[in-house]
């Protein structure tokens, strides 16, 4: 199986919402430190279209901590604008696993465009880039040992697997 260091990258997966007013600064733009929420739900997101949730891996034992993030700021995101979350795995393990976000702002006509788009890996996503960054995060068990997913959560190691490379090893 391919180290996390190797660049295999997964499709994309998307969730839009609008800027909540609490979300904004005094300068009127969203606040930094949102963007890594909006990191968050873009993946909790995507495990769930997946067919899991983070409650059911907590339920089963398996934690799944950030241990190192990056963000870039482009252009500020505004109270009410329509934001879409575009999230993807660059890297998997038993023991690790990678992602990269980018923040867009889509037009109307993007948004609604979006359900038939491409959005392999190599596709150029739609809209304004407004933050891109990444999360590197690490499987553990509730006692914060490491924790081997294909031991303890097999049919999300499956699947997290399949998603990233396509294919069963």
């Amino acid at each position: 199986m391919p180290k996390p260091s190797v660049p295999t990258l997964s499709r994309w997966f998307w969730t839009s919402f609008r800027v909540r007013y609490q979300e904004s600064d005094q300068m009127g733009v969203v606040y930094h430190a949102n963007y890594l929420n909006w990191f968050e739900i873009g993946r909790t997101q995507m495990i769930r279209e997946m067919g899991f949730t983070y409650r059911g891996m907590e339920e089963e034992g398996v934690l799944l901590p950030v241990v190192d993030i990056d963000i870039k700021y482009r252009q500020p995101a505004r109270y009410d604008d329509l934001v879409t979350v575009f999230t993807r795995m660059t890297a998997f393990s038993p023991l690790r696993i990678h992602y990269e976000y980018e923040v867009r702002l889509l037009s109307e006509q993007e948004q609604a465009d979006l359900e038939a788009m491409d959005l392999s890996p190599e596709s150029e996503l739609p809209g304004a880039l407004l933050t891109a960054g990444a999360t590197r995060h690490v499987w553990l068990n509730r006692e914060w040992k490491p924790a081997r997913l294909d031991k303890c959560a097999p049919k999300l190691y499956d699947a997290l697997r399949d998603t990233l490379w396509g294919r069963k090893e």
